[in-house]
């Protein structure tokens, strides 16, 4: 056999190879997660309940045959995927599930010696949203067979992320106002966050914006202290997000998605024009926008006073704050031990400060475990970003996994007294249902960029393709370059 015939032969005997190596180091690593998972749940119920309950084989008889049911998904319709992305989402998940349990079990405690009735258990909750996420994460993986055909629909994902994003602050308070914030619309039976949902969809549409007008945003300006400026009429989609940003900061109250929005459309900028001007600038109307905030508005003067001295609020608003750096501090180096500690204590501890929970009972070093597969997870869609070959699959990616680390940077940071509190929930393990939801929609993207970066041979999808879509990268030269 010539070696011209043997070729194909070889390539698919090298890509059989790749998807058996890539199956068998999820399934491991997804064991690993479950195991994990199912050995917490056992300390939490030891130290709680000094006996094994049935919630036990509940929730981790639940979470195994979700995550293997996952693993079946991404290994038929994304063979060449990550092997570790997926088990990242699933490991944070599980540890997220373990510790709602463990603050149900203590908030259950609670109300037996108060003589109240049995509170609602988030866990079990927590677990039927993990599996609308899951499916929904499976049917992304299935309609979205070609990540490019998402930029056909960019101005439609826009227009649309922009309605579901203003929705909770044009409804009346009574059906989108929670904890001072209106960004929930409640629904007869359970209530979601439009603007988890409109986060996706701006990112696609930033993507394709930045592809398609790409000529724009890398016209050469003037020079400043050896940056390349843009022209002043270039920045007119900066200024609409810093608008736009400030918009959700004034109808819904809402901190951390107004700079969660306006950050990852400045990591766009950057990465589609490589210009550190658009950084600069960016900055410069951040911190015009900040004081601007401070000035008008009193919920911002208010955060930033309890984040400057929340011990002086200690009795109304730095409460929840206070208590927080209290479990911090308990848990020291090594943690109290799941089950030891008193997280309970904390207001929204399963939720808006699992931070909190996890550091008081893991300690730093559990803390920084956690921060570790966060990175993992980010680092992976970002590898992603640069192997895809086609522009709007690195800027996808890229806004994706940036959205993901920034959300991690700012609830980690408020928790900490680095930076002022923003209500925003840490993925996958805070409880709650349109975060779980949305994340997995942004894995599931991640997983099917990685599969088109991963295909042999440059092998392409076999949906259509767009010119958009396959934009190449191209360099720009400023004024007076050769």
């Amino acid at each position: 056999m010539s070696s011209t015939a043997a070729a194909p032969a070889v390539a698919a005997q090298a890509a059989k190879a790749q998807v058996t190596k890539g199956r068998s180091a999820e399934l491991v690593l997804l064991a690993f997660a479950a195991v994990l998972t199912t050995g917490a749940l056992i300390l939490v119920e030891a130290n709680q309940e000094q006996e094994l309950t049935s919630t036990l084989l509940i929730l981790g008889g639940c979470y195994l045959a979700l995550f293997t049911g996952a693993h079946l998904v991404v290994r038929k319709w994304a063979p060449y995927a990550d092997p570790l992305i997926l088990p990242c989402a699933a490991m944070l998940n599980g540890l997220g599930l373990v510790m709602i349990h463990r603050v149900d079990l203590a908030r259950a405690d609670r109300a037996t010696q108060l003589d109240q009735g049995v509170p609602q258990l988030f866990a079990n909750r927590q677990i039927v949203w993990t599996l609308i996420a899951l499916v929904l994460f499976a049917a992304t993986l299935w309609f979205v067979s070609d990540h490019r055909t998402l930029a056909r629909y960019g101005y439609t994902a826009g227009f649309l992320g922009l309605v579901l994003l203003a929705l909770p602050g044009l409804l009346p308070a009574s059906i989108s106002e929670a904890n001072g914030a209106k960004i929930w619309l409640r629904l007869w039976i359970f209530s979601i966050q439009p603007g988890e949902f409109s986060k996706v969809l701006l990112i696609i549409f930033f993507s394709a914006l930045l592809i398609s007008k790409r000529e724009l945003f890398t016209a050469a300006g003037k020079h400043f202290l050896g940056m390349e400026l843009p022209r002043p009429r270039d920045l007119a989609p900066l200024l609409v997000a810093w608008l736009l940003s400030v918009g959700v900061l004034v109808l819904e109250k809402d901190l951390g998605s107004s700079l969660l929005y306006f950050g990852v459309l400045l990591v766009l900028l950057y990465a589609a024009t490589e210009r550190v001007s658009w950084l600069v600038i960016g900055l410069l109307f951040f911190a015009a926008g900040a004081t601007l905030a401070y000035s008008l508005f009193g919920h911002v003067r208010d955060r930033i006073e309890v984040w400057l001295d929340p011990f002086s609020h200690f009795d109304t608003a730095g409460y929840q704050i206070g208590q927080a750096l209290f479990g911090l501090g308990t848990g020291g180096v090594g943690g109290t031990g799941l089950g030891a500690g008193r997280p309970e204590l904390v207001p929204f501890a399963w939720s808006d400060f699992m931070v909190s929970s996890i550091g008081e009972e893991l300690g730093l070093i559990g803390l920084a475990a956690v921060l570790v597969v966060y990175l993992v997870l980010v680092t992976r869609g970002l590898r992603s970003a640069l192997a895809v070959r086609d522009s709007f699959g690195k800027l996808l990616a890229t806004g994706l996994a940036f959205s993901l680390a920034l959300q991690v940077f700012v609830v980690m940071g408020g928790v900490t007294r680095l930076i002022p509190l923003t209500g925003l929930t840490i993925p996958f393990m805070s409880a709650g249902g349109s975060s779980l939801v949305a994340n997995y929609i942004i894995v599931a993207l991640l997983l099917r960029i990685s599969n088109a970066a991963r295909s042999p041979g440059g092998k392409k999808p076999a949906a259509p393709q767009t010119p958009l879509a396959e934009a190449k990268t191209e360099m720009v030269g400023g004024a007076g370059k050769k």
